[in-house]
């Protein structure tokens, strides 16, 4: 176990439980890379912050809770929930998340969330289009290219 690293994991979702961007940012390497169902591949700090801004933003009053954080020399995992209400359709949302991180020069430079994109969908979106259309690669694609025109669009601060 490296204490160093299960406390970076732990100040990085402290931080995001209080929206501290800032402090979020200091927990990882200039060239981290984030990746889950959705964004699927985020390259360097700047581009992931912004991620992490667009994500603060449409997810009305997101609150964060996290438990199981272990890390060695090298990788540390945790386990996260997410609870906010999906802008686009006021619907509430309670996603398990699981994290996979790696380090270098004592910060996160892989940051890894895996969700389970059929439940998100069923709670994000509802019925019939999470229900029905959740698992389809159609579906998927739809909702990964429009959280990629958000990012896209969004100004670097």
């Amino acid at each position: 176990m490296n204490d160093r690293h299960v406390a970076l994991i732990s100040a990085f979702y402290d931080a995001l439980g209080h929206a501290d961007l800032a402090a979020m940012e200091r927990c990882y390497h200039p060239e981290v890379s984030f990746g889950d169902p959705v964004f699927q591949e985020v390259e360097g700090r700047d581009r992931v912050m912004r991620m992490w801004q667009l994500q603060l933003g449409v997810h009305n009053g997101l609150k964060s809770s996290y438990r199981d954080v272990t890390a060695d020399d090298f990788s540390g995992s945790a386990h996260w929930t997410a609870r906010y209400t999906f802008s686009s359709t006021g619907r509430e949302v309670v996603n398990e998340i699981d994290a996979l991180f790696r380090f270098e020069d004592d910060l996160i430079v892989r940051h890894h969330d895996e969700f389970d994109f059929k439940r998100w969908s069923k709670m994000a979106l509802g019925r019939p289009h999470g229900l029905l259309f959740g698992w389809t690669p159609m579906w998927r694609k739809t909702i990964r290219d429009r959280a990629a025109q958000q990012l896209d669009a969004l100004e670097p601060s």
